[in-house]
């Protein structure tokens, strides 16, 4: 079986799960609507994870990735949340991942943000805090477990609206139990997340991500509801920090300590951003005054540079490599026009 290979409708895996159709497809697996033979009537998604055999074969890497999805698989099944779908089951066929959870009836938000582009309107700003809200209480359920689980794949495209307005976040497929003292985790299940909505810290070591990763996925999450668009990514921000649009002169009708929240959740220093889930709640409520994302925090001010400097080791890192490569393609570009004698 080659990785590429996308189930056929009528394919039965384990003797009980029937693929309908495919539901969606990225570079690391799939998506299937199905049906369960042992629970008549009983529609489930299952996604298929696709390690990426070429890198990892021979080496002892592959019983890693799958030793890790065992684990992943294990936090999902125990979690239990209105705003979430219920896993049932995880199995491994030919080294390919499944995760059998709930088939989510409705609309994504990226399907519901294409809609209302096309009418040429906004989303109501109380609606988008409505959804917000049920999102924000899925994420302090998965904050508050023993580890902490973040998901680190938060975007629209993952979040579903039902007929009855229910928001549910239904990709897993990022989804890490944090602890602190875990730094040889394989990287491969999980992925590296959606540009738009990823901070910089997460291009770097999974050490380095934290329930804070999360919050910044809400703030990009919500500007794209909000505006049309999604944001400028943070590779982006750090080469061009004014390329992050002002929400305000997008839609002028979001109120301004909304749009103020959600550039606070989208600070490139995690330390800059709401701590957590409960804390960009109560700023979207507006039961506090946020601060402009041009401000530094007072969190901030009053850390030891030292301190700050070994908490965003990875950004620091992150940042010289982009210098670098910004370097070395100017250099090429000037060497090429020069060539042509210009």
């Amino acid at each position: 079986m080659q990785p590429s290979t996308i189930l056929d409708a009528g394919t039965i895996l384990r003797n009980r799960y029937e693929i309908l159709e495919l539901v969606g497809q990225g570079g690391q697996g799939a998506v299937y609507k199905s049906t369960d033979h042992r629970l008549e009537g009983r529609i489930c998604a299952i996604k298929e994870t696709l390690p990426l055999l070429s890198a990892y074969q021979g080496n002892g890497l592959l019983e890693q990735v799958a030793e890790q999805f065992r684990k992943e698989a294990s936090v999902l099944a125990r979690l239990d949340h209105p705003n979430l779908p219920k896993v049932s089951d995880h199995f491994s066929i030919d080294e390919r991942e499944y995760l059998v959870m709930d088939y989510v009836l409705g609309k994504d938000m990226l399907d519901i943000i294409r809609e209302t582009k096309r009418e040429n309107r906004f989303l109501d700003e109380q609606k988008v805090l409505g959804w917000a809200d049920q999102l924000l209480d899925a994420l302090q359920y998965l904050h508050s477990q023993d580890p902490p689980v973040i998901h680190r794949d938060i975007k629209p495209a993952n979040i579903k609206v039902t007929a009855q307005d229910i928001v549910k976040l239904v990709d897993f497929g990022l989804v890490k139990e944090l602890q602190s003292d875990d730094i040889r985790t394989v990287t491969v299940v999980q992925g590296r997340g959606t540009v738009a909505y990823t901070p910089l810290e997460q291009y770097g070591s999974d050490s380095f991500t934290d329930t804070r990763t999360d919050i910044y996925s809400v703030g990009a999450t919500l500007y794209h509801l909000l505006v049309g668009e999604p944001p400028a990514d943070a590779k982006e921000r750090f080469l061009h920090p004014k390329a992050l649009k002002p929400i305000r002169e997008l839609n002028p009708q979001v109120s301004p300590s909304v749009a103020n929240t959600i550039f606070m959740a989208l600070n490139m220093q995690p330390d800059d951003r709401p701590d957590t889930v409960n804390e960009l709640r109560e700023l979207l409520g507006g039961t506090q005054l946020p601060s402009v994302i041009t401000s530094p925090s007072s969190k901030l001010r009053q850390t030891p540079w030292n301190v700050v400097f070994r908490k965003n080791l990875s950004l620091v890192g992150t940042a010289l490599t982009l210098l670098f490569i910004a370097g070395v393609i100017s250099f090429y570009e000037l060497n090429f026009w020069a060539f042509l004698g210009f």
